[in-house]
């Protein structure tokens, strides 16, 4: 059947329904929009387009409630006409209909306002822009009432009661934006000042690490500007004192880095009346000066600011104990500088700076006492240097203090060091030491066990790589060399460095720059090279599997670290560091160490070196049931007592007397050493790593026992 023609009555039936589709389409744009837009200008420029589909007006107006001051204040306007009245212009609550719909929480219509006699004064403004009708509805959330949404035409059609609720619906939505759009301004209100804070209050931070860093009034003037120029824009900065013998003021130190050349003498003195900071000097009071307000000072060091086009001067006192020492000055070249703020900030940093400069001239009239005490100074510095420089490298014999005054002369460079000595001599302390004492303190301070790591993976370690680099990269990884840019770099047992990356690192070394794994971007870096070995380098380079360019990059300067048997009187005082250190550790109570047990500890060879030491002295704390510390002596014997070939476990056991009876006895370092690492093989049944392994009986890494048995040809027997 073919579709019948809707008659006029039906098309007024659809009507409504096909009106309320359109409302209904323009309710869910307008919550597009609000979803869409943050910004209050745009959000009601967007919605003004859209609500004109179900709506016809000419304007659309937003007036938002001033809760501080009282006030109705248009915010937005959108409008097709010319109009005087403009965004941000504010009325009273009771001279405009938005305070009366804000108060009451009801509609506010205007059929015609020819007619209408509601509002005098605003409705005569509206005629006169030709607006015959209008109204306002409500804005208003479920937390708060924030204004009115007001809309009309320029034609006397009246507003339908279908409109107002049409328009009601849609400020509720609007209400909700623009409470979003008020509460997101002011958090970033909020955070803005609260950066302001921050950033004034590190300002007092940072001048007050200054002031306690430096007496020196240049170096401490420096770095009040640098902590100033973040915060406070000027272009002058000068510091006053006042001269005892005449008393003027004279300029200390001084910052004009555009024209450097302005104040050429080496002495300025400031006059106190003719100046600005003349005058803050006399009343004690900050002094603020702008424009021709600075020509009134008849003065060459302000004509000459003037002619180089500073606009504003500001001069605060700095006070202390109830006098004045100067002041502090600064200029600028904008004639709004130096709000009110600024102003207080300075004064917070003029008290600090004030005490400093006390403290300053204080140092000036004790001169005399600190050259007299010169000598004895340097004297102390050397004595406790072990102790503040070294803080974990206990001991004074002279073969450690020669390793230690090499760490001194290298420390300050940025030379590459090659530290070479036995398992368990400190290596590594040796090597945060020339660290901690050199410019690259602050920064970071990476380590790498070079054995430790498989030769497959070491070169992602070193390098870092790309996400999928290779299998198993599922990440992007950060090599070490580029965690210790600007920072020390500690590479342990370089001698297990395999062959093919060394000439990577050797590039790194010369270039200090490399690649990622999987990348073809060149990362630079600034790190300091610091390894370590017990291994011989030049004898693995004779032989091949060192590169010998590389051993030349690594042994610029060369430290070797004794032997604790070269040291035997540091044994002592090792004892007692591992004592205490492990007393506290354990909650013991051990307080001496008897006479007979120091002997035997410091007569014992310590072939694992401090390590070996410490581990032992740990054992001996934890068993140690009272004050006095319990050695097991028995353990303690010479390792010339191994040197005989195939000697089983039970051979150890003769006394020691019997053992050094016979200077022939005694066998070399390298076969003693066999020895007694074949000893702790046999007693853990040829195991090497784990809590009952060798190399946890002799105080060494597994790699290191590795290392020394490759060696020393040790292998387990078939």
């Amino acid at each position: 059947m073919a579709d019948r023609a809707i008659s006029p009555p039906e098309l007024t039936a659809a009507a409504p329904l096909e009106h309320s589709r359109r409302q209904l389409e323009a309710l869910l744009e307008v919550a597009e929009s609000i979803a869409q837009h943050r910004d209050l200008a745009a959000l009601f420029h967007d919605l003004a387009e859209r609500l004109h589909a179900v709506v016809d007006f000419d304007f659309l107006t937003l007036v938002l409630h001033d809760p501080e001051r009282n006030v109705m204040r248009l915010h937005i306007l959108e409008t097709r006409l010319p109009t005087p009245v403009k965004t941000g212009s504010e009325t009273p609550m009771d001279g405009h209909p938005s305070g009366w719909v804000w108060q009451s929480q009801q509609p506010f219509v205007v059929s015609d306002t020819e007619v209408d006699h509601r509002f005098p004064d605003f409705l005569e403004r509206l005629r006169a822009v030709g607006v015959r009708c209008l109204a306002m509805v409500p804005l208003t959330t479920a937390q708060r009432r924030l204004g009115a949404m007001g809309f009309g035409r320029l034609v006397p059609q009246g507003i339908t009661e279908s409109e107002v609720q049409f328009m009601q619906r849609a400020a509720s939505q609007v209400a909700v934006a623009v409470d979003n759009a008020l509460n997101f301004q002011t958090s970033q209100a909020y955070q803005s000042q609260l950066a302001r804070e921050r950033d004034r209050l590190q300002v007092l931070l940072d001048v007050n690490n200054v002031l306690v860093s430096t007496r020196e009034l240049p170096e401490l003037f420096r770095g009040i500007v640098t902590s100033l120029e973040k915060v406070i824009h000027h272009d002058y900065t000068s510091l006053a004192l006042r001269d005892s013998a005449s008393g003027l003021l004279k300029i200390h130190a001084l910052d004009f880095s555009s024209r450097p050349g302005l104040f050429e003498q080496e002495e300025v003195t400031v006059p106190l009346d003719t100046t600005p900071s003349g005058l803050c000097f006399t009343t004690a009071q900050p002094l603020l000066a702008r424009g021709a307000e600075l020509d009134r000072f008849p003065n060459e060091i302000i004509r000459a600011l003037r002619a180089d086009g500073v606009q504003t001067i500001c001069c605060v006192p700095l006070l202390t104990q109830g006098r004045t020492l100067g002041t502090l000055n600064l200029a600028s070249r904008r004639a709004d500088a130096f709000p009110q703020q600024d102003v207080e900030l300075l004064q917070q940093v003029s008290a600090q700076i004030a005490i400093a400069v006390e403290n300053a001239l204080a140092f000036k009239q004790i001169d005399a006492l600190k050259d007299k005490l010169a000598e004895e100074k340097l004297y102390l510095e050397e004595e406790i240097r072990s102790e503040f420089n070294f803080e974990e490298i206990v001991g004074d014999s002279p073969v450690l203090k020669r390793a230690l005054a090499q760490v001194e002369v290298v420390a300050p460079a940025g030379t590459a060091v090659l530290i070479t000595g036995e398992t368990g001599t400190g290596k590594e302390l040796i090597a945060r030491a020339i660290h901690n004492l050199s410019p690259r303190r602050e920064r970071t301070f990476v380590k790498i066990n070079c054995a430790a790591i498989p030769g497959g993976l070491l070169e992602s370690e070193l390098f870092g790589h790309e996400r999928g680099a290779f299998t198993g990269a599922l990440t992007q990884k950060i090599g070490r060399f580029e965690l210790a840019d600007h920072g020390t770099l500690f590479l342990d047992e370089i001698a297990d460095l395999p062959l093919d990356l060394q000439p990577k690192l050797l590039r790194v070394l010369q270039e200090q720059e490399f690649e990622r794994l999987g990348s073809n971007r060149t990362q630079r870096v600034d790190v300091r090279i610091v390894a370590a070995t017990n291994s011989d380098l030049s004898r693995l380079v004779a032989e091949r599997t060192f590169r010998s360019d590389l051993f030349y990059r690594l042994n610029v300067f060369p430290i070797h670290i004794p032997a604790l048997r070269e040291r035997s009187e540091d044994v002592p005082h090792l004892v007692r560091y591992f004592v205490q250190k492990f007393s506290r550790r354990l909650n013991k109570a051990v307080a001496y160490i008897p006479a007979e047990a120091m002997d035997a500890l410091s007569g014992y060879s310590w072939p694992g070196n401090i390590r070996e030491l410490e581990n032992f002295i740990e054992r001996a704390v934890l068993l140690s049931p009272g004050k006095e510390l319990r050695v097991p002596v028995s353990e303690l014997k010479p390792v010339a007592s191994l040197a005989e070939s195939g000697a089983d476990a039970s051979s150890s056991s003769a006394s020691l007397t019997s053992l050094t009876s016979s200077p022939s006895s005694i066998s070399t370092l390298e076969d003693a050493e066999r020895q007694h690492i074949l000893r702790a093989l046999r007693q853990t049944a040829w195991r090497v790593a784990g809590a009952k392994g060798a190399a946890g009986i002799l105080g060494m890494k597994r790699t290191t026992l590795q290392a020394r048995m490759r060696k020393l040809g040790i292998r387990r027997p078939v």
